[in-house]
């Protein structure tokens, strides 16, 4: 492809060198630069791209994307927002792949990862070709591919994949939607057929300052829906917003297409009623516009049936029948990391679960608490670099619920470990929480087998935090370290 082609995705641009410079790909890392790559020069947070097109130029970049007229040896596509540039140029030079497939994005503070594996394992029993972009792994067909980011991808990478999944016959993807992502822009230029919204609680001030702002990234994933009516089935979008949960009513403002609401406390078009929990599974009465069920999930927990709700109007909106929905979800037996029982014959419960923010323990520890027979003990511990006001907090939603408490490391990544423990200890000591109940201890490991080792008879484990993580970042280092190992070896190791 042709610079001057491809610069004609965008209206206001200029190009210093030569207009007939042959692209062969497009990339923003200067390291995984080919020979005739595209370079944009993204400025960003802590580097400014334009500062590594000597290097990218030097491995083969034979043009650049910049925002000012740089002294260097090739041709350069100038432009207002380089970012901004990426998506639109990315998505012309993959062939707008979106288009392609129906992309249902999932964003909200908790439960997208379970969401978008519910929701896809619907879907692929209907006998369609999936794929999943999830906080876990990529799913391109029977193709699983390790996802290293914890973020939505940037731009290039996203229509890289999208090409993939198309060109593999992928026809729906289900996909996670950072609200770093959408604020971004990374999403720009994706077609979405729906966007679903679980909830939104404190978590990413350090990057957002404000719930307000917080608020207002996840917004923009609904704002880009449905601003054009069609009788085309096909071609309908649909904002899928939880009405329990209060910003689902500026979300409601923010789209133009059509809303289909789902809830538990409040009326709304997909509702989960009669809700019964056990250590072993959740049954609700399912009431929905297109009919009644009676669902008995193996997953635990009210927000495992939020959820699932999510996915069910989303999949009834595609035309999936009522009964085969259900089946699926019956079917479903846990998604990794996501209240995962480690079992190795033990007459206690061990269960380990992502939940790293206040909403997300507290709704882990009252699903907990509903069904524990003896003693709640927590393993717990808060992020390094990140958002320190939810420490403390996260400290009182461990003491209200449970009869012990280890506050631990999480990750700490460069922060003083024992500095994060300081940070969470207020909170239990706001309310009163006895000191002979619980520990600050900052080695994850040894908290995991002191845990196990105070652990009785029908006691119930929350590992929280990690949940399928397999690393522990520690000054910039990632060690290998997965809650659900340390927690088995922790237990054989008590039985011997």
């Amino acid at each position: 492809m042709k610079l001057q082609e491809l610069a004609s995705a965008l209206l206001i641009t200029r190009i210093h060198g030569d207009k007939d410079t042959e692209i062969t790909g497009i990339e923003a890392d200067s390291r995984k630069i080919k020979q005739g790559d595209l370079f944009f020069c993204i400025p960003g947070l802590t580097a400014d791209g334009h500062d590594y097109a000597p290097k990218a130029i030097a491995l083969g970049a034979s043009a650049l994307v910049t925002e000012r007229v740089l002294d260097v040896p090739v041709p350069q596509l100038v432009v207002k927002d380089a970012r901004y540039a990426m998506a639109a140029l990315s998505a012309y030079f993959f062939g707008y792949p979106s288009k392609e497939l129906k992309i249902i994005g999932i964003t909200g503070t908790n439960g997208k990862t379970t969401s978008t594996y519910i929701l896809e394992k619907i879907i692929a029993d209907q006998g369609y070709v999936t794929g999943l972009m999830g906080n876990i792994h990529i799913k391109i067909g029977e193709e699983y591919i390790e996802n290293k980011a914890t973020n939505t991808q940037e731009s290039i990478e996203l229509q890289r994949i999208f090409r993939k999944m198309a060109d593999q016959g992928v026809q729906y993807c289900v996909m996670e939607v950072t609200s770093s992502g959408l604020d971004m822009g990374r999403v720009k230029g994706i077609h979405f057929r729906s966007s679903i919204f679980t909830n939104l609680t404190q978590d990413h001030l350090n990057e957002h300052k404000t719930m307000e702002a917080y608020a207002a990234a996840k917004g923009l994933l609904f704002s880009r829906l449905g601003n054009g009516f069609t009788a085309d089935p096909d071609s309908k979008q649909y904002a899928i917003l939880n009405v329990d949960d209060e910003a689902s009513r500026m979300l409601n403002k923010l789209t133009a297409a059509q809303v289909i609401t789902y809830g538990i406390e409040n009326d709304c078009d997909v509702r989960a009623t009669d809700i019964r929990m056990s250590a072993k599974g959740t049954e609700f009465q399912l009431k929905s516009f297109a009919g009644d069920v009676l669902i008995r999930m193996q997953l635990v927990g009210k927000f495992n049936v939020y959820n699932a709700l999510g996915a069910v109007a989303a999949a009834l909106a595609e035309g999936f029948k009522l009964e085969a929905i259900r089946d699926s979800l019956e079917r479903i037996a846990f998604i990794e990391g996501r209240m995962e029982v480690v079992n190795e014959g033990q007459n206690y419960l061990v269960l380990v679960d992502y939940a790293h923010t206040p909403d997300g323990l507290e709704k882990a520890l009252s699903t907990v608490s509903e069904f524990a027979e003896g003693k709640i003990i927590t393993v717990f511990g808060c992020g390094g670099d990140r958002d320190r006001t939810k420490r403390p907090i996260m400290g009182k939603v461990a003491a209200h619920y449970s009869d012990f408490v280890f506050v631990t490391s999480d990750n700490p990544r460069t922060e003083d470990p024992d500095a994060i423990l300081a940070d969470i200890e207020p909170g239990l000591k706001e309310v009163n929480y006895p000191e002979n109940q619980y520990i600050l201890l900052a080695d994850r490991k040894k908290a995991i087998q002191k845990a196990i080792e105070e652990a009785g008879p029908k006691d119930v484990i929350l590992i929280a935090g990690k949940g399928h993580e397999t690393y522990q970042d520690i000054m910039g280092v990632k060690h290998d370290f997965d809650d659900r190992l340390v927690a088995k070896a922790a237990i054989r190791g008590r039985t011997q």
